[in-house]
This record gives structure tokens, C-alpha cells and sequence, in this order.
């Protein structure tokens, strides 16, 4: 029978009941960190604690809260437990989800899974009865703290929904980056700064799966005057460039609110393309032999570079205030997925030859793979965006996913169908987190209970 832990209150799983293996408890081991959350609509703030988090140590487990919990302590959420699971699976700093975890975190559950730390952000988070939900933990002296990545929330996020403004959009990212472009308040220090932040963050969320090492080639694209669609490509970030064998392939979009959608697209391409590498021989002993022999390890088959577009494409073909997240926030989701290996921001809406054949990864792309829906439609005037990748014989339309329909306008549509219950959480999240800093401050000032990054 499932016993109770007795701090929390929540159940402690018998052997063969645990949400995610193992099923029976795994020796406690210092570098391997414990992490939960929401993670409600997946945003790069919180992919920022799970690159800090990792850094503790070689493994990191994310504990995910399930629906009934979150709206018991927290309000409603917008995505469902299987959504939010496949974007903490697709996070690469990620090493595996738990769902269910309860929302007081919990020792007997971190202890069952070997995980001597948990991480956290340093915002104070607490239950329906205002009492932070890592007091356990910190009172064991087993709570790591990292700083909380700024400007950024879901809070945030439901908040530009409700509120329909456009105050968050970027009109060109390489002016912000250089400190050029920023907020009317800011004066040239604060622009120089931010642009400073920018870059410090693309190239730590490009890491690889360990937080530190270089994996993601990121660059940014600006059109020249010529009618191919070429352009210059300015490096942002020098990673890991496509190895020898490995297929270029070509995905685009606005990956606003980087949800489950994309998520379930991007999976989609890379088991496509696995499929295409069974066919080769990539896998036969022999291949993966010689790989070794020549880099020193082996890799994937497949080099998926995605193109993010900037945030007037978008809103030229969505209007309203999308996008929700501006290209440097949606930028930062794509960044850190595990599926992608180079990124380009500001990618043009239709990918001609021009700009295919200019990509500067080695050579024009193999395949462009996009799905059988558009978030995006073209107009008349504009046509259909694949046509030269069609012309070329390298497009690829992916099937239908879990997924399919779920995309930016689907998430607001959730938000504004219950706009009075999401209110209330805003409001609610408001009157909390006057709670919440007090009690933080009070901990900072009493050293109390974390070990601070």
C-alpha cells in the first residue's frame, strides 16, 4: 500500500507505481540534480535553469507537475501534462522527465530517484496555502539556487495575450545585439548592455547537453537588394558545423510560444530521417566504425538547421500582436532544442535558391522539410513559399503528429476562451508574489537552507 511522506502530505509510490523508471530506488549521487515545475508553455526562462542546473553535475531530472495539482495550487493551466511533456523532453539540458511529481517537492521522491540536490531559480514559489514549496528540501540543506532568467515568464506571456500589446517586438535583432535597438526609456549604456546580455545568452544556450561545451551554430541573416534572395550571414555563435556524411536539412517558421506543435514537427524530421540512415547503412558497425576513426566519436545522421523568421514576417502574415515572443525569445526556444544543430534568425519567408545555396553550412541543404498545415499562409501575391525547394526535388512534407494542431493561435485561443479564469490566476499570481519576495528576502538575509550558483 502507498505510504505518505509525511512532510508533505503527498504519496510515496510503491515499487511498479512510479511514474517513470526505475521502479526501484537508485543510490544518491551528488551530480545528479532534481528540478520541477510547470513548465507551462515552454519559454527559453525555463530552459535557462535547466542549462544552469546542469552545470551542477551529469544528470538532470525535471519533475513535472500534473494538471490537477497545478490548478489546485497555482490556477489552470494552458497546456496539458502530455504537452508539457514533450517540450521538457525536447529541452537538451533536459536528461529525463518525471510527471507527476508533486508540488511540494518532496524527498522521498528525489531520494527514489538518486538525486541529492534540487535547483531552483531564486523567486520563492509557494502552494495554495503561501508556503514555499521547497522548504523540505532546504531545511535537509539539499537546495541549489540559480539566478532566475529575467524578462521573461508565462505570467508574461498570458499577460501580452490578454492584453493584445506589441511592446515586446524586436525590429531588427542585429541592431539589438549591437545595442543599437532597445527600449525608448534606455540610454546608450543600457542599449549597449542588453545587446551584451543577448549574446552572452545565445551562446550559452547553444551549449551542448552538459551546459558547457560549444553545439549549436547560430547565425544571423540579412537580405540583400537582389531579387535571388541571398543575403549576408553574420556568426552569433560558432558551434559544432555539419560533419562528414551527415544530410543538411532545412526547416523554417515562426515557432511562436515553441510548443508541443513544433516540438512533435521537429521529432518528426529527425525520425524521418533516421529512417533514411537505416536505409544508407549509417548505422552497420563498419559506418559507425569509421566515424569514430575519423572525428573520434560518432554523431547523427541528420544536421537540422532551423530558420526562425523575424517578428515583421510574422506579424505580416498572423496581424493581431503576433508574435507573442519576439524573435530573440522565440529564437532562444529553437536554440535549445535537442533536435536542432544550427539556427539562422531572421530567416526569409520563402527559401529560394539564392538563399538555400547561400546557407553557410558547406553546401545547399539535401532536404527542406515542412508540414502539411500552415501557421502562416501565403498570400496571392506571395505564392507558395516551397516552390523552389519543390523545383529542386528536396522538399518534404512530414505527416500528421500527435500534435497537428496545436500552434500559437491555439494557445491564445485556450487563453482567451477562459480569459476570466486566466485573470483571476494573474491576479492571484500578483498578490503571491508580494509573499514570495518578502520571504526571499528574509532568506537572503538569514543564509537559510541553499547553495547559491
Amino acid at each position: 500500500m502507498p505510504q505518505r511522506d509525511p512532510e508533505t502530505g503527498c504519496t510515496v509510490p510503491d515499487t511498479g507505481e512510479w511514474p517513470a523508471p526505475p521502479q526501484e530506488d537508485v543510490p544518491i549521487k551528488e551530480d545528479r540534480l532534481w528540478i520541477d515545475g510547470c513548465f507551462d508553455f515552454f519559454h527559453h526562462g525555463h530552459a535557462g535553469v535547466m542549462l544552469q542546473s546542469r552545470r551542477f553535475g551529469d544528470e538532470l531530472l525535471v519533475g513535472l507537475h500534473n494538471d490537477e495539482d497545478i490548478l489546485a495550487n497555482k490556477g489552470p493551466t494552458v497546456m496539458s501534462l502530455a504537452e508539457r511533456t514533450a517540450a521538457v523532453n525536447a529541452c537538451r539540458f533536459s536528461t529525463k522527465c518525471i510527471p507527476h511529481a508533486p508540488y511540494v517537492t518532496s524527498i522521498p521522491w528525489i531520494s527514489h530517484y538518486g538525486c541529492k540536490y534540487v535547483t531552483h531559480g531564486d523567486d520563492i514559489t509557494s502552494d495554495a496555502s503561501g508556503e514555499d514549496c521547497y522548504r523540505f528540501v532546504k531545511r535537509a540543506g539539499r537546495m541549489k539556487i540559480v539566478p532566475r532568467t529575467p524578462g521573461i515568464s508565462t505570467t508574461d506571456l498570458v499577460g501580452r495575450m490578454l492584453d493584445g500589446t506589441k511592446d515586446h517586438f524586436i525590429k531588427n535583432l542585429s541592431d539589438c545585439v549591437e545595442g543599437k535597438e532597445g527600449r525608448p526609456e534606455w540610454n546608450e549604456a543600457e542599449r549597449r548592455q542588453h545587446g551584451k546580455d543577448m549574446q552572452k545568452r545565445f551562446i550559452e544556450y547553444a551549449a551542448a547537453p552538459n551546459g558547457r561545451d560549444p553545439f549549436v551554430v547560430v547565425y544571423a541573416f540579412t537580405p540583400d537588394n537582389s531579387r535571388t534572395g541571398s543575403g549576408n550571414f553574420t556568426s552569433l555563435v560558432a558551434g559544432i558545423p555539419p560533419r562528414p556524411g551527415q544530410r543538411l536539412v532545412y526547416v523554417d517558421g515562426g515557432f511562436d510560444l515553441f510548443s508541443s506543435g513544433h516540438i512533435a514537427f521537429l521529432e518528426t524530421v529527425i525520425k524521418l530521417e533516421e529512417e533514411n540512415a537505416q536505409i544508407r547503412g549509417w548505422y552497420n558497425e563498419a559506418a559507425v566504425q569509421q566515424r569514430i576513426d575519423l572525428t573520434g566519436s560518432d554523431y547523427a545522421p541528420a544536421y537540422v538547421i532551423a530558420g526562425v523568421h523575424d517578428d515583421e514576417i510574422v506579424n505580416s502574415h498572423r496581424a493581431a500582436n503576433y508574435p507573442i515572443m519576439n524573435i530573440f525569445e522565440r529564437g532562444l526556444c529553437v536554440v535549445q532544442c535537442t533536435y536542432v544543430h544550427g539556427v539562422v534568425f531572421g530567416a526569409p519567408y520563402t527559401p529560394s535558391v539564392g538563399f538555400l545555396e547561400s546557407l553557410p553550412f558547406s553546401r545547399r541543404p539535401d532536404s527542406v522539410y515542412h508540414g502539411p498545415t500552415a501557421f502562416m499562409p501565403p498570400s496571392a501575391k506571395e505564392g507558395d513559399p516551397y516552390r523552389d525547394a519543390k523545383a529542386l526535388g528536396i522538399f518534404v512534407e512530414t505527416p500528421e503528429h500527435e500534435f497537428q494542431d496545436v500552434n500559437a493561435e491555439h494557445i491564445v485561443q485556450r487563453i482567451l476562451g477562459r480569459r476570466d479564469e486566466y485573470e483571476e490566476r494573474q491576479r492571484k499570481k500578483g498578490v503571491k508574489s508580494v509573499g514570495e519576495a518578502e520571504q526571499r528576502r528574509k532568506e537572503m538575509e538569514e543564509g537559510r537552507g541553499s547553495v547559491r550558483a
